[in-house]
């Protein structure tokens, strides 16, 4: 019963922590990634599609990402669904591919994308720690109802607090390596 409780708590701060990631990689930094346009649907036959289904996208140099549309009709639908993302990006049509060069930061957007990377990075935070409350109120529970002794609760809570303390460690040096990335010129 404890085991469940703490290989819950793992998986659900695990997954809090990979919800995270894709959430900073959709900041866009300086340097192109084909993740950054993970968000983008794309109006095709009537039905919004994810771009990574309609399009292979690849980064051609640090500074800009190629996209070679599988179906040569969608390409217009792709330029404007790219063009209507709150990314700011500008794409450029080269026959039966689609460039999109991406432009350098400015020292003050690359300031506000770090205030945004922090909420989120906090948002992170406060998940992992309601996971930690769950839990504790699980054993909690066990331990009123004589399931579990004071002392496996005991240890039980010390252990979701490690997992917790590493979980945390590990956003914080995502976050480190974010504002790292975002501060590079």
């Amino acid at each position: 019963m404890i085991d469940e409780i703490e290989l819950d708590a793992q998986d659900r701060m695990e997954k809090s922590v990979a919800a995270l990631k894709t959430q900073l990689a959709k900041i866009r930094t300086g340097r192109a990634h084909p993740s950054l346009l993970d968000s983008i649907m794309v109006s095709y036959y009537g039905a919004d599609t994810p771009l990574k289904q309609l399009a292979n996208i690849v980064a051609e140099d640090s500074r800009t990402l190629a996209l070679s549309v599988f179906d040569k009709s969608a390409i217009q639908a792709v330029e404007k669904a790219i063009m209507q993302s709150d990314l700011g990006l500008n794409p450029m049509s080269a026959g039966a591919s689609i460039r999109v060069p991406l432009p350098p930061l400015t020292e003050e957007r690359r300031k506000s994308l770090i205030k945004v990377v922090r909420n989120e990075v906090e948002q992170g935070r406060v998940a992992v720690r309601n996971i930690r409350r769950d839990a504790n109120s699980d054993i909690k529970d066990l331990l009123k109802d004589k399931d579990i002794s004071e002392d496996e609760a005991r240890a039980c809570e010390e252990n979701i607090q490690v997992l917790t303390n590493d979980h945390i460690k590990h956003i914080d040096g995502t976050l480190a390596d974010k504002e790292k990335e975002l501060m590079e010129v």
